[in-house]
């Protein structure tokens, strides 16, 4: 029988993604940045009466859904935690792995040994706490948004908040509504509404297989100058003194619906980098000083690694870790170790991860095989240098990938991937959906191993779903059919773009 252990050890199903107190986890007021339908897990819709930003009690009530539906519970060991993971002394023949795991409620250590073993810690791991010059004479207090949950103790305060990513506007946003908030950030940023246009989630209007048509057709410069416009009618980001030196694309973007307005009316500050802290104070690279700064809080990122693994086996350095397409190591001789979730996306983390472990079951059960290990590490360094020129350089930007074609490249090793043209032939209907709407989980039930019967229907009801928890008073049915032509529109615009492109160009 399976058992999966917890590292670091937890309680519950949640990982890092609700609240909870005494150990590492999110906010208390953390709402996630992807909307329900493309978060999913791709057989298992979220249901219709959530919201469609989930609060983190919510995700953690979905959670909780999907393993009683599925009877994962009884294959969970809580309280426990991985000390060690090591090749077996078997492992040239069988695969298999040591294990020493601690009962945290005994304080017993055993030694287990397991057929395969999945890494599923995740990027989010060692707090990134930068040596600031003056920072140890500073006397006010310093956290990490790792250790923030809210608000509370800043009421009146003076706060720094350094760093400008999602962590970071949020603990400006909800700090700025207590205290007075400078916020620090060296390159500045593009910032993303979470509701885009006629109030549709961001990631509904932009994740579709029509867009990534068009992406492909066009230069990247025209898609960058595209986007900074729309962004721009928002609010100017030069103005707002938020404007980096890059392009919307060359770095990972913030989604932040709140942080104009608290510019706006003057409780948060934008500022620079820090030159040097004082002992009540903090010395921007501009020469502009703040005094009597009671907090400072450090929204500066994270380290990950994997301590407990053989580094023989997996090494991170500068946060860069060598995996065929973000799974696999490529030098064992087994494919029975696996790294899950350790990516960063620009769309849902959730159904990536799963469709990683759809890969992995199939590799380890001997369905699928892997290719050479010199056409895995080709794999691995063209990853690399495609990253490179399009993003700037950061110890953030290793593990960067895009929604719709990351999904699409592991669905191929599964088998799992939409063929819209054979799909076109037997259901028209369908095949225009999925390239038109939504790109939404439930794509990669369509068809290959593992079809869920329920997907047809699933992608045909997401607009359902979506406006269901928005339906609390009846209002005139013209605006859902302005919604519905706005997209036709969108969409036969986006295609003339395109064909345009290709026939002047």
């Amino acid at each position: 029988m399976p058992i999966f252990c917890s590292f670091p050890p937890y309680l519950t199903i949640n990982g890092c993604s609700c609240f909870l107190t005494g150990q590492a986890c999110v906010a208390r007021s953390t709402v996630i940045n992807t909307s329900k339908e493309m978060m999913c897990y791709s057989d298992f819709p979220i249901p219709k009466e959530y919201p469609n930003y989930m609060h983190n009690t919510y995700v953690l009530k979905y959670f909780h859904l999907y393993a009683d539906n599925f009877g994962l519970k009884k294959y969970i060991k809580f309280n426990h935690e991985v000390i060690s993971v090591n090749k077996a002394d078997d492992y040239k023949a069988s695969g298999r792995w040591a294990l020493k795991v601690k009962n945290l409620q005994t304080r017993e250590v055993t030694s287990q040994t397991f057929d395969g073993v999945m890494l599923c810690t995740g990027h989010h791991a060692e707090k990134n706490i930068p040596n600031f010059p003056g920072i140890e004479e500073f006397k006010g207090k310093v956290v990490h948004t790792h250790d923030y949950k809210d608000q509370r103790g800043y009421e009146g305060k003076r706060v720094v908040v350094i760093g400008v990513g999602n962590s970071g506007g949020d603990a400006a946003v909800e700090l700025g509504r207590v205290a007075k908030v400078f916020l620090s950030t060296r390159r500045g940023t593009w910032v993303f509404n979470r509701v885009f246009q006629n109030g549709l989630p961001i990631d509904i209007v932009i994740f579709r297989r029509v867009n990534e048509t068009v992406k492909n057709l066009v230069p990247l410069s025209w898609t960058n100058a595209s986007t900074t416009k729309q962004l721009n009618k928002r609010f100017d980001h030069a103005l707002y003194g938020l404007k980096p030196n890059h392009a919307v694309w060359q770095q990972h973007p913030t989604a932040n619906d709140d942080l104009p307005n608290r510019i706006i009316c003057g409780a948060v500050t934008v500022k620079p980098d820090i030159r040097r802290f004082t002992e009540n104070g903090v010395e921007f690279v501009d020469g502009t000083v703040e005094n009597g700064i009671d907090a400072v809080v450090l929204a500066t990122g994270y380290i990950f690694g994997f301590p407990y693994c053989d580094p023989s086996v997996i090494k991170v350095e500068n946060n860069r870790v060598d995996l065929y397409k973000y799974v696999f190591p490529p030098d064992l001789e087994h494919p029975t170790l696996a790294v899950l979730g350790c990516f960063q996306p620009l769309g849902a983390i959730m159904p990536i991860s799963e469709t990683q472990a759809r890969w992995y079951a199939k590799a380890v059960k001997g369905e699928v095989k892997l290719p050479s290990k010199d056409l895995m590490w080709r794999d691995i360094h063209m990853k690399r240098e495609a990253m490179a020129r399009r993003y700037v350089t950061s110890q953030r930007h290793t593990i960067q990938v895009d929604f719709i074609p990351y999904m699409d490249e592991l669905a191929e090793q599964i088998g799992c991937k939409p063929n819209l043209a054979k799909i076109f032939f037997r259901d028209p209907k369908l095949a225009w959906e999925m390239y038109t709407g939504p790109c939404t989980p439930y794509q990669y039930r369509v068809s290959g191993p593992g079809a869920w019967e329920g997907a047809r229907d699933a992608i045909f009801t997401v607009m359902d779903r979506l406006a269901y928890p928005l339906a609390t008073r009846k209002v005139p049915d013209e605006s859902q059919t302005n919604t519905g032509n706005f997209m036709k529109v969108f969409v036969i615009v986006l295609l003339a773009v395109a064909i345009l492109y290709q026939l002047l160009f």
